[in-house]
């Protein structure tokens, strides 16, 4: 079999700079597979322009090696290829949350998921795209967050100290506290129409965020569909009841809480949104975005698992 040509896009800053001790970890098992080269990122979205470039320039794989953020922009750099010049992803968690590599059933230790990128079976997953106001477009694989859980991402990235799903954790029981803003909200789908005033709503290709989050249970990034998890106006007592019922996927039985599938999505508020985007920060505190729009890109990218 003809050794494939293989980019390694690896984000040192991962898992709040922890994530660039692996690389000389990972090098052995990367050299029994043939080898492959290496580009480190240095600031946003570089991840995006190396996938690219290294589309443009041949490689067949593209193994991203950091967290949510680093496959989301390696996916944004896949994506910006025709589908024919695009190369297979494989993903090697060493980031805070790791939701989308949980929701591939990518293994959590490095050295067995950097295996499996290179030996692994390919299969086609969703993605989606979402579009703003300002006529911005952007492809996410796992979630956006709009509202609490997008104010519980910007949060994260200011606990000190701790990692992992405690550092959402932190910023969850802060966000209660702090920031307890409920737009009004006009939602528009392919399936039903509603208006209310909510807390957050998700919009999920996996059932994962937050680094232990369940927030869509039945969402499946190969079933042709978006799903979407939203909370409406409550009490800050009910918030803190709610947060356990997340953190097991339980959350649905309480009629505080919508749950519901979609193909074409959107999004009318009465205030400026907060929105995350696989952990990315789309539209932060001072930004005016009021409208946004999402859809499905069914079979949209290769990955190895």
């Amino acid at each position: 079999m003809p050794k494939q040509k293989v980019k390694l896009i690896i984000n040192p800053n991962a898992d709040l700079g922890r994530a660039w001790r692996w690389g000389a970890d990972l090098r052995p098992i990367v050299e029994e597979f043939g080898g492959a080269d290496w580009s480190g990122t240095v600031y946003p979205t570089h991840a995006t322009e190396l996938t690219r470039q290294a589309a443009e320039e041949g490689y067949e794989l593209i193994i991203s090696v950091g967290g949510d953020g680093t496959v989301h922009e390696v996916i944004n750099g896949l994506m910006s290829v025709p589908a024919e010049q695009r190369p297979k992803l494989g993903v090697v968690p060493v980031g805070t949350g790791n939701d989308f590599a949980h929701n591939i059933g990518a293994p959590d230790r490095p050295e067995i998921a950097m295996r499996r990128a290179f030996s692994g079976e390919p299969k086609k997953i969703d993605l989606g795209v979402i579009r703003d106001s300002l006529g911005r477009s952007e492809y996410w694989d796992n979630t956006v967050g709009i509202g609490f859980d997008a104010t519980v991402t910007i949060r994260s990235r200011k606990v000190p100290v701790v990692h992992g799903f405690l550092v959402y954790l932190i910023a969850v029981l802060q966000t209660i506290i702090l920031n307890h803003d409920a737009p009004r909200m006009q939602v528009t789908t392919d399936q039903e129409n509603w208006d209310e005033q909510m807390l957050m709503v998700v919009l999920c290709n996996g059932p994962r965020e937050g680094g232990g989050f369940i927030v869509a249970p039945q969402a499946q990034n190969t079933d042709g569909w978006l799903d979407y998890t939203a909370i409406r106006k409550v009490s800050r007592p009910m918030m803190f009841r709610l947060i356990p019922e997340v953190m097991k996927g339980t959350h649905g039985r309480f009629k505080q809480v919508r749950m519901g599938k979609f193909k074409e999505f959107s999004l009318q508020s009465d205030r400026p949104l907060i929105i995350h985007m696989d952990g990315e920060i789309f539209a932060g505190f001072g930004t005016d975005i009021r409208q946004l729009s999402a859809e499905i890109l069914p079979g949209a990218l290769e990955l190895v698992v």
